[in-house]
């Protein structure tokens, strides 16, 4: 059995700041809890919220690592007492509570996946934060279901290009927003039904043209106030409109409710990270279900916009706050 270092090695913070504020520094390995497994992170993913809680804004909630890092792939190098289902030596991706950006990461086993066939280190640690959020939004709060509608803004983001997939997959239409033609050509090669480019054109007006004005089912959206007052007008009879994330800020004025009670809409949205490992563990049995088998068989595939060295996160959220990628940007922990 291989001895466990003391040590590691993890990207700090500090006071937070710009990017430029991310440094490898040293720490002690830590422990799994009972309900945990211990990870060699062999790669991570890199997200907005990691980016929001570098500046100071998304503070870990109590209890989790004060480390940035959000989701993992590794080896399962140690389990914590209660742990049954994995065995040191198993390869897993993991939605973690924090610490993601260091060489050994703990995750409870309920919110651990074992890679899906034939996927290797990157993709693995690719698809935990953008698979658990669009499930549980589009899915669960959303209800998507067959035959429906559903648009899908920021088509390019992490979220953006698994929420594409798994609504095609699952057999709706989907619409998809992004700011450049180049980005519209790669929603569309993802399988989106029609791509609109919300710097050219009027997006509620291209829905509404797009869906002979019906509107769509379900919209998934990270902008907040700033679309608030379109999102409604891009809205069908019955449709779920589900919040993410509030780039375009959280305090929306002015706006007319009216369509919120002459179409019956649900406004929802949520947040992954205050979720109990429970509510995580059945999104997780949720994914390994209905989603992992798509994975494994080449239906959908996580798209990888940039792999950096893990020393260079600050050079990976830069790349992050620039808005340019299409898709997933990574941690390679493996040099």
């Amino acid at each position: 059995m291989t001895t466990l270092p003391q040590q590691m090695i993890f990207i700090a913070h500090g006071a937070g700041g710009g990017p430029e504020v991310l440094v490898p520094s040293s720490m002690a390995v830590p422990q799994p809890a009972a309900d945990e497994v211990l990870i060699r992170v062999e790669a991570a993913g890199v997200n907005r919220p990691d980016v929001q809680q570098r500046k100071g804004l998304y503070p870990p909630p109590p209890g989790a690592s004060p480390v940035l890092g959000l989701e993992v792939a590794g080896e399962v190098v140690a389990l914590g007492d209660t742990v049954t289902r994995y065995r040191v030596g198993d390869k897993v991706c993991a939605l973690a509570n924090g610490g993601g950006y260091a060489e050994y990461c703990t995750a409870p086993a309920a919110q651990t996946l074992p890679w899906p066939a034939g996927f290797d280190a990157l993709r693995a640690a690719a698809l935990p934060e953008t698979f658990f959020t669009v499930w549980a939004n589009v899915f669960g709060h959303g209800r998507l279901a067959a035959g429906e509608t559903l648009l899908v803004h920021g088509g390019t983001s992490g979220i953006g290009v698994t929420a594409i997939q798994l609504g095609k997959a699952f057999g709706a239409t989907v619409l998809a927003t992004a700011g450049s033609a180049a980005k519209c050509e790669a929603m569309l090669k993802l399988g989106a039904d029609a791509a609109i480019d919300y710097k050219e054109q009027d997006f509620a007006e291209e829905v509404k043209r797009l869906t002979g004005g019906r509107g769509v089912d379900v919209l998934l959206d990270m902008v907040g106030a700033g679309y608030f007052a379109r999102n409604l007008r891009c809205m069908a009879k019955d449709g779920r409109l589900v919040i993410i994330a509030f780039l375009g800020g959280h305090e929306a004025e002015k706006v007319d409710l009216r369509p919120i009670m002459l179409k019956r809409l649900t406004v929802t949205g949520s947040t992954m990270r205050p979720r109990t490992t429970a509510e995580k563990g059945a999104l997780a049995a949720e994914l390994e279900e209905k989603a992992w088998p798509l994975l494994s068989a080449g239906r959908i595939s996580p798209v990888i916009h940039s792999v950096f060295p893990f020393r260079q996160a600050a050079a990976a959220h830069a790349l992050m706050e620039s808005s340019t990628h299409v898709g997933k940007i990574l941690l390679d922990f493996s040099a």
